[in-house]
């Protein structure tokens, strides 16, 4: 299991079941993990088209900004939760992918 930090008016509800899905013992990257636990909603299936902007929101076009609501780290990937399941997996070179875990 990996610590959490909430932010901008992030709960334990926020967040869910994600940071008992994450190791920090299991080697696999975080979308490996996830996509195991989440095996029942589908798996880690990253959506194309969000922007990461540099205040950690995201934005998809056509629709609001969203902020992170809860971050955790494990290893050297940055794991950001937002409102409506977004999930972002964020590496140490700026790339990214997100899924929607609801």
């Amino acid at each position: 299991m990996v610590s959490v930090v909430l932010l901008n008016g992030g709960t334990p509800d926020s967040v869910g079941l994600i940071p008992m899905w994450l190791d920090k013992d299991d080697p696999r990257p975080a979308r490996e993990q996830l996509n195991e636990h989440y095996a029942h909603g589908g798996g880690w299936q990253p959506f194309k088209g969000f922007v990461l902007r540099k205040d950690g929101g995201i934005k998809y076009p056509g629709d609001p900004a969203m902020q992170p609501r809860a971050m955790m780290k494990l290893r050297d990937e940055l794991i950001m939760i937002y409102d409506h399941g977004w999930v972002l997996i964020r590496q140490k070179d700026g790339s990214f992918e997100c899924c929607r875990m609801d």
